[in-house]
Parts: structure tokens; sequence; C-alpha cells
């Protein structure tokens, strides 16, 4: 892994006007978020930032902790380990995001109404952004996912990563980098699709309202894909199983 960007000159100050690991917090973390740290780059041992910002070990050590449970950087063992950057993309948004919504899954206290409704607030614009921002490929992904939707049956045990698949897809062919980080912490980590009753019937009917979905995208008509979607996450609330009695494990 490299070394952190023009680290021989970089210097980190105490600023008196701060609790010590608080200004050790602080300092650090608009170093990552200006860019002077990339993803990746270690960062300098402990006996060093203690050093630079006249500080002890334990303080550095209760400041670079704040910053691991903000996603900022993470910690290795060992010899060869140390503190390196893991800076905000989107990528890494929607792992936090992941780990922040599998707690309240797990705890039993979303409601699958407020997850389809939030759903319809960010999914039915992913999909008329991806109408008009798709490329070749997410095309290509969708038709091949509709494809498989078509052709399974209802007892096959990938049907819930398929529609994960599919709509992941649809965020990242929306454009909107940050709006694909919160739709694939949504499915990744609820995944949906599991609270659906499916039937041959309702599986017959989801697979034709996808493929409306990606007709409206193909052919780039914002308006259409947008209201296929929301045709779609209205049905989708109609037939879940457990509609009023949480989302639970």
């Amino acid at each position: 892994m490299s070394a952190g960007k023009g680290m021989a000159e970089q210097q980190f100050l105490a600023k008196r006007i701060l609790r010590p690991r608080a200004q050790v917090e602080h300092q650090i973390r608009e170093a990552i978020l200006r860019g002077d740290f990339q993803q990746g780059d270690k960062l300098p041992p402990e006996t060093e930032l203690a050093r630079q910002f006249g500080v002890s070990r334990p303080t550095v050590r209760e400041a670079l902790g704040s910053l691991v449970a903000a996603g900022l950087i993470r910690k290795v063992p060992g010899v060869a380990g140390g503190s390196f950057v893991h800076s905000v993309t989107p990528d890494s948004l929607s792992s936090m995001l992941s780990e922040s919504m599998d707690t309240i899954v797990r705890l039993g206290s979303l409601d699958i109404d407020e997850l389809t409704a939030m759903r319809r607030v960010l999914e039915v614009p992913a999909a008329s952004w991806a109408a008009c921002n798709r490329e070749d490929r997410h095309v290509s992904a969708l038709t091949e996912i509709v494809e498989r939707q078509r052709t399974t049956t209802i007892d096959d045990p990938r049907i819930v990563a398929y529609d994960r698949d599919f709509h992941v897809t649809i965020s990242e062919a929306s454009g909107n980098r940050l709006l694909s980080a919160f739709i694939s912490a949504i499915h990744k980590t609820t995944l949906p699709a599991r609270f659906l009753g499916v039937t041959p019937e309702v599986g017959r009917e989801t697979v034709k309202q996808h493929i409306a979905i990606v007709s409206a995208i193909r052919g780039g008509s914002a308006s259409d894909a947008a209201e296929a979607m929301d045709r779609h996450l209205e049905y989708v609330l109609r037939y879940s199983s457990e509609g009023r009695d949480g989302v639970q494990e």
C-alpha cells in the first residue's frame, strides 16, 4: 500500500483550542476528507502521531478508534499492520449504511411499509434517471437477470438474489453514485424479495413488471420507467407476506 501523499512534508500541528483527543481526530479527519490521504494509504505510526500532535499515545489511540467507528480508517493488527485510510466512496458508504441497517433489521424495528415507502422515494427517480443515463452494459445485465427470472421456478433459492441484482443494477444505471449507495444498502441488507408472498401467479406478474421497467429504460423514457417502477413497488407492498409484522431475520 502507498504512503500518504506528501507524507515527507505532512505535519500535524497541535491546536490548543480543542481537547487533545478532539484535535487529533479533527485534523486527521479533515486531512482524509481533503484528499491528503488516498484510499489504502497508511497513517503514520501512533508514536509519530503522538509526537506531531504533542499528545500521549493513548490519546492518539482513542482518536483513531473514533475514526474507525466513523468508517474513515481501518486498523490492521500485526507487524505489517497499522491504520489505513478507508476514505468515503460510494462503495464504502454503501457498506457503512448496510452495517447500520443490518443492526436495525436484527432488532426487528423496521416495518415493511417503511421499507417500501423509502424504496419508492429512492427507486422511482432511480428508474427515471436510468432511462436517461443507462449504458448498454446496464441494459444487457438487466435483460439477462430478467431472462433468468422468467425461466426459473418459485422454489429457486436464487430468486431473492436475482431481485437484488435487478434493482441494484438500475441504481447503478441512474448515474448517481450516492443514490446507488443507498439503494444498494437497502437491497443487500434487507433483501426485500424475501417478504414477497411468492406464488406462481405473483412470480409471473413480478417478472412482467420487471420486463416493463427494462423496456422503458431501454427505450429512454424517463416517465415510463418511473411509472413502471412505481406500479411495481405498489404491487410489492400489496403482496408482502409480512406487511404489518415488521422485518425480521
